[in-house]
């Protein structure tokens, strides 16, 4: 499957689109800047009563317009050989899309701006391995999960202090800030340092700087599949169960539409086809 990568603001074609998203969203509408409550418990239902339309807009746009990091592999990154945005997220997400009839454009964004970016509606939805969380469920919708993962701990390949959860109280940790991760290490006691991404804690790793970080076991293992690191290992998998949806603000009618594209995914099996593509087996139950 391809996608095409939008550029924001380089296009006339990408404003164009914009506009029509926003003149069919204002149809609905009798204010614009809720959208920005969707974050908290007072703008929540003025953000459903503006989300409620996004469906419509994006049939009428022909386009769902997708936030994602780039530079998360094996979920979402640019392959080296093409420099096309490609990985598992964006498959799922880009063959969602397909069942709905529209095409897929991509926003690419830092992990701890990309929530933003939903609330002030630069994009209709997040493919980004977002797990749902009951603080995350409170702000926002999500559809159904498509990936169940677990965590692990990462630390430089000499260490042998590190081999449990109890282990990681005074440690130093690199974790995007807004992480479902980041949460775990603090309560696990570690002082946590703010990292754009798991590319970013893996070179600190590396210079010595900290004493580990936690990530999705499928990220670390892929990344170690990949590049041949040997300066890293895996200390211990976490008891966490994570499972990761598409989140869309609270009240949209996407979130519906996407669980329905994805139940079809299931049935006709290509979900469990691009999973196994990507990690060997099916990873989305």
């Amino acid at each position: 499957m391809s996608a095409r990568t939008l550029v924001q603001g380089r296009t006339a074609r990408t404003r164009a689109l914009a506009a029509a998203a926003a003149a069919a969203a204002a149809l609905v509408l009798t204010a614009c800047g809720a959208a920005s409550g969707s974050a908290s418990d007072d703008g929540a239902g003025a953000a459903s009563t503006e989300a409620g339309s996004a469906l419509a807009a994006v049939q009428e746009a022909g386009v769902l317009r997708v936030g994602t990091e780039g530079t998360y592999a094996p979920f979402s990154f640019h392959d080296p050989s093409t420099d096309e945005l490609t990985g598992y997220d964006i498959d799922v997400i880009t063959a969602v899309a397909e069942k709905l009839g529209v095409e897929p454009e991509f926003s690419e964004t830092t992990w701890d701006s990309i929530f933003a970016g939903l609330e002030s509606k630069r994009y209709d939805v997040i493919a980004n391995q977002v797990s749902i969380t009951d603080e995350r469920l409170a702000k926002y919708d999500f559809s159904q999960p498509y990936t169940v993962s677990t965590g692990v701990v990462v630390v430089p390949s000499g260490n042998t202090d590190i081999t449990s959860l109890a282990d990681v109280a005074g440690k130093t940790t690199a974790q995007s800030a807004t992480s479902n991760w980041s949460q775990i290490a603090t309560d696990a006691g570690a002082n946590v340092e703010s990292v754009e991404g798991f590319t970013q804690a893996i070179a600190l790793l590396k210079q010595g700087r900290i004493d580990l970080t936690f990530n999705d076991n499928l990220a670390v293992l892929d990344y170690l599949k990949t590049s041949g690191d040997t300066d890293v290992k895996v200390a211990f998998e976490t008891d966490d169960v994570v499972e990761q949806g598409f989140p869309v603000l609270k009240g949209s009618d996407l979130a519906a539409a996407i669980d329905d594209a994805l139940a079809e995914l299931r049935t006709d099996g290509t979900l469990a086809e691009i999973s196994t593509t990507w990690f060997g087996e099916d990873v989305s139950e």
